[in-house]
């Protein structure tokens, strides 16, 4: 399951990259915004995906104008790893080596092709698993 979360500045997008979701046939949650609310707030949807994607340790998107709230939001959830997307190589390297669980995403800083290509890598790119990564992991946990 993959959940995907916006507040109003991303809130077009997400529906955008929920029909790519549907294309890959992909099960997805949208967990809000519902409807366009310019006064909402990006914690809200942060917390809601990362406290669905720890429970069920899969992967979640978040989306909001610049991506940086959403990331800190999110890596302040325990057993959450999130990464700002800023390229496809990026966010494959960042799945591999890093096993990034959640991907931020910067609306209004990344054109449509490119957050494409960021979605598939994060989606289709699966953890190395190798032992330098996984002792990495395992100090994170620690802090």
């Amino acid at each position: 399951m993959i959940y995907i979360g916006a507040d109003h500045g991303g809130f077009k997008l997400k529906d955008t990259i929920k029909s790519w979701l549907t294309g890959m046939e992909l099960d997805y949650q949208d967990v809000g915004d519902f409807e366009y609310n310019p006064d909402d707030d990006y914690v809200d949807y942060a917390r809601e995906v990362t406290v669905n994607v720890r429970e069920d340790g899969d992967r979640g998107i978040l989306i909001c104008r610049s991506g940086v709230g959403m990331d800190i939001v999110a890596n302040r959830s325990k057993h959450i790893r999130c990464g700002l997307g800023i390229g496809a190589e990026q966010v494959g390297v960042s799945r591999k080596d890093d096993d990034i669980n959640v991907l931020a995403i910067a609306s209004d800083y990344t054109d449509i092709d490119n957050i494409r290509e960021m979605v598939k890598a994060f989606l289709m790119t699966e953890f190395s698993n190798e032992e330098r990564y996984v002792s990495r992991l395992n100090k994170i946990k620690e802090l």
